[in-house]
């Protein structure tokens, strides 16, 4: 999804994962690579390495699947991108980044660092 989305378009583009097996083999590590994308994992038994996944994760579920209801898999998994396409990131303020959503905040990083 993220050379999809970004490749070519945002140069030094990181994808920060886990040490499960898909993201520590040998292919994916090649797979990113070759689209010119960083690959960063964070430390074997850090649990706060993690924190805003497992925050994403809570809020999820507590603003979106605790109100749905009789979904297919394929209509659930559908409303679930579009909840974090086009709310969670793109609307959605966090008070961990001051109060800005995800989107706004990486325009507003990416520019600071073009300016610098």
């Amino acid at each position: 999804m993220v050379i999809w989305r970004r490749h070519g378009r945002d140069p030094g583009t990181v994808v920060h994962a886990n040490h499960g097996s898909a993201y520590t083999s040998w292919a994916f590590g090649r797979r990113l690579r070759t689209a010119g994308i960083l690959g960063s994992m964070g430390t074997v038994g850090d649990a706060l390495d993690n924190a805003m996944a497992e925050s994403l994760f809570g809020t999820l579920q507590l603003e979106f699947l605790d109100r749905r209801r009789g979904q297919t898999r394929a209509e659930l998994a559908s409303a679930i991108f579009e909840y974090i396409a086009a709310f969670f990131n793109s609307r959605r303020c966090h008070s961990s980044i001051g109060s800005l959503s995800p989107v706004e905040f990486e325009t507003r990083h990416t520019n600071a660092a073009i300016a610098a």
